[in-house]
């Protein structure tokens, strides 16, 4: 079928606005978790997340917009107006119904819904802005980019928690190969308020001591951040008839749901990560590097850990998680980890795990950590895990650096 490739992303990170920085950032293992400033955390468990700075939103949307949306969206917004510019994609030239949008969304505009909450139990009904009515929603994204870029083709939203922007990515790729000429997609949350900080801390997975040290013996949680990016993706043949080439190929995608917790059935990521796989025509040893979801929750971390080890061998492939540098961002965790995953494949090197400094052996995964290493090959593998069972995983392959894929034997170094 027609290659679907990725020809424009938009990033808002807390280790940088635009593309350029975030990877620059990435690379240099900054670390862009931090205290919460947004409000005084003091009183909460966990104090530190990754927490976007230097976004004004009037510097990038117009007035009108900007008291009609929640911080996320306007992240949104922002990211896909980045995207296009990017692709350098005329979106005048495309025929409305043959352009769309698909996003996913965690948890909506939570500070926003906050905000308006308190003006109706502090103050008055009347001091509820008439706004709130879709501003908290968590389809708003998609609808606000559809409106400011006219997208009147596919739309859409997932929910499904961290899983939710690979889902959305592989959704938005399965309609460009049905012949919508523009998809813009990814994922993008912010919930870094009192009110989304306590409904985090109720489902039990954000650490009580401010670390995020995935596949690490201290390992006691996450930490949440904000952010997310948006990707442009058009069909292979249309971009280069167009004399654009793009960052790479959303080649395959896998998706499965893990058993009810008690029922003594095993986990499904490894179906996931195989479907994907086998989806994109790829074999495991052509892998370059894997993005972990990396839950920091050791019970997850070892359940993630196995399956890699079932596909790859044991220490088979250099494994990854960035996202320790900002939080888990939920649905924008994926599409981010996919930008970086295709940054990954065009300059050879894989970012390091920040914090982290060693893994136990017991995991048998080859993790980077301390700086970026040298990878070759042609694909990379994206997975993501949400509460409840979700599991995604997807495979880019990037036609940027050519030749063929790098073979590694069961040691794990390429050859």
């Amino acid at each position: 079928m027609n290659a679907v490739m990725v020809t424009g992303m938009g990033v808002v990170a807390p280790t940088g606005l635009g593309l350029d920085a975030y990877w620059a950032a990435t690379l240099r293992g900054e670390d862009g978790t931090r205290r919460i400033r947004a409000f005084d955390p003091g009183r909460y468990p966990t104090r530190r997340a990754g927490e976007v700075a230097g976004f004004e939103a009037a510097d990038h949307l117009p007035g009108r917009l900007v008291p009609q949306t929640d911080r996320m969206t306007q992240f949104a917004l922002a990211a896909a107006d980045w995207a296009v510019a990017d692709a350098g994609v005329d979106l005048d030239s495309v025929p409305p119904l043959e352009r769309g949008v698909i996003t996913a969304c965690a948890s909506g505009g939570f500070g926003f819904g906050q905000r308006e909450l308190q003006h109706l139990w502090g103050e008055s009904p009347k001091k509820v802005s008439a706004y709130m009515s879709f501003a908290w929603f968590y389809a708003v994204n998609t609808g606000q980019i559809s409106i400011r870029h006219g997208l009147s083709g596919p739309t859409g939203v997932f929910v499904s928690e961290q899983a939710g922007g690979l889902d959305a990515l592989a959704h938005a790729r399965r309609q460009v190969r049905a012949g919508t000429r523009v998809m813009l997609t990814g994922g993008m949350d912010s919930s870094l308020c009192p009110y989304g900080l306590a409904a985090q801390l109720a489902g039990g997975r954000l650490s009580p001591d401010d670390t995020y040290l995935p596949f690490d013996h201290r390992a006691t949680g996450h930490l949440p951040g904000e952010g997310g990016a948006i990707l442009v993706l058009e069909s292979a043949e249309r971009a280069r008839a167009s004399g654009r080439r793009g960052y790479g190929e959303i080649a395959g995608f896998g998706s499965t749901f893990d058993p009810r917790p008690g029922s003594g059935r095993p986990p499904t990521l490894r179906r996931a990560v195989e479907q994907a796989l086998a989806d994109a025509g790829t074999e495991p040893e052509e892998i370059a590097v894997v993005l972990a979801d990396g839950a920091g929750v050791p019970a997850q971390d070892e359940d993630e850990a196995t399956a890699l080890a079932e596909v790859f061998g044991i220490r088979g492939v250099p494994v990854t998680v960035p996202k320790t540098a900002t939080g888990r961002l939920y649905s924008g965790a994926g599409p981010l980890d996919v930008v970086t995953a295709l940054m990954a494949l065009r300059d050879g090197l894989a970012p390091p795990t920040v914090n982290v400094a060693q893994v136990p052996d017991a995991y048998g995964i080859d993790l980077v950590v301390g700086h970026p290493r040298p990878v070759s090959g042609t694909a990379a593998l994206v997975l993501a895990r949400g509460h409840n069972g979700f599991n995604s995983a997807l495979v880019v392959r990037a036609h940027e650096r050519a030749g063929t894929p790098a073979r590694r034997p069961a040691g794990g170094v390429a050859v």
